[in-house]
């Protein structure tokens, strides 16, 4: 069987996908090319490099042997026709957007975005001349009223970042279809393992790679994928000309060597987040917890439609004010208090003051991102030593909430 064969199982196509079958010197893995410039035989080589006529490198703001291998690689995992690699998740996005965008368009956007996303939809690319509109993507009624005919793409993250909301990547992507508008989702949460969405519709799958693709807290990185056409279209115009938002070789090199354990890992976050978002729901500590795989999630049944696994990531909501999401997270001692997810550590951030302090007060409170809500990126630590920690934590939350009413 054919190793990029999509009937190829995904652990085989992450660790053997794109290799060719012999490297240089009879390397196991991929050699990695620390080179700005690629030189030309001849003049007329060039130009044809140049010209797109020839395959081949010329130079690593377009293209690099090491990029190229990850790229093929992970756009087999996306089941996509092609990939990009990029300097961070921010550069995937900004790349993608500016290309498809200009002055007078308009782009729908979910109401619920990661905070920088969202800061770069409403104050950045407003300053040019993009409209962008804040939609309940649940709502397809309202996604097809706000629809105008300078509206060019759809985006949205499902999950969503920080609280957990989905939306029905096929039911958007078919009212995009009849607009002949993008449809452009972040797959961060979930990567390819546990969710693709241009089989479900979608035209343009990002990722921010620092997350689980790299899987261990050590680079920054980001990913596109779609069809051959737009791909190339963001290579030349977004990514070489717009942004530059290039990857390093050596980070390409990491990317893949994350990918190898991509399955085995997202399966034990999966497994160990499922454990712990069980116990969370039955703290007294905690008002409601936001996890796809529980029953008591309102879109459960979406979740088991449209993804394979639940994923690693929980949002949680205290019985307790700001002060008191505070006093929990900082007795937390295993559990670091981070931002970013998808590492081997688990990490625990307070979105309305981090990662979201971008949204204004009013902002989060109609996005549904309030100062008791907690993000928790579940990691690979032996799940009873996650679970005590928290518990710990919690328990010394709810003596001190109890405490004062029972004097």
């Amino acid at each position: 069987m054919a190793i990029n064969d999509t009937k190829s199982g995904f652990a085989t196509r992450a660790i053997h996908g794109s290799m060719h079958t012999s490297q240089p010197e009879g390397a196991l893995n991929p050699p990695l090319y620390m080179s700005s410039t690629f030189t030309f035989e001849r003049v007329e080589d060039g130009a044809a490099l140049f010209a797109g006529e020839k395959p081949g490198h010329f130079y690593s703001r377009v293209s690099n042997p090491t990029l190229s291998a990850l790229e093929m690689r992970f756009a087999t995992l996306e089941n996509a026709e092609a990939a990009l690699s990029f300097a961070s998740g921010m550069g995937a996005i900004t790349s993608v957007l500016w290309t498809f965008l200009s002055a007078g368009d308009e782009i729908i956007a979910d109401k619920t975005l990661y905070g920088c996303t969202f800061a770069f939809l409403q104050h950045g690319l407003s300053r040019f001349g993009v409209t962008v509109r804040d939609v309940d993507l649940n709502d397809l009624a309202a996604l097809k009223t706000a629809i105008t005919d300078k509206t060019r793409i759809i985006y949205f993250e499902s999950p969503s970042n920080p609280n957990m909301r989905l939306v029905d990547i096929t039911a958007v992507s078919t009212i995009a279809d009849q607009h002949n508008i993008k449809t452009i989702v972040d797959n961060t949460y979930c990567t390819p393992y546990l969710q693709q969405p241009l089989a479900l519709g979608a035209d343009i799958v990002v990722h921010s790679a620092t997350k689980y693709l790299g899987g261990h807290g050590d680079l920054i990185a980001g990913m596109a994928a779609g069809s051959a056409d737009d791909m190339l279209q963001v290579r030349v115009e977004g990514l070489k000309d717009m942004t530059g938002a290039v990857m390093t070789p050596l980070t390409a090199h990491q990317i893949m060597r994350g990918l190898k354990t991509l399955e085995i890992r997202m399966d034990r976050h999966c497994t160990s987040a499922q454990t712990i978002a069980t116990r969370l729901e039955a703290h007294p500590a905690v008002r409601e917890v936001y996890y796809p795989g529980l029953n008591s999630f309102a879109q459960h049944d979406l979740a088991r439609r449209q993804m394979r696994g639940s994923g690693g990531m929980i949002a949680f909501e205290l019985n307790a004010d700001l002060a008191g999401a505070a006093h929990m997270m900082n007795a937390l001692e295993l559990v670091k208090r981070a931002v970013s997810l998808g590492d081997a550590d688990t990490l625990i951030q307070h979105p309305a003051s981090m990662t979201h302090a971008t949204y204004t007060a009013d902002e989060r409170a109609a996005h549904g991102i309030s100062d008791t809500l907690l993000r928790l990126s579940v990691g690979l630590e032996t799940v009873d030593d996650i679970w005590a920690d928290l518990a710990m934590a919690l328990d010394a939350l709810a003596i001190q909430e109890v405490a004062p009413r029972a004097a």
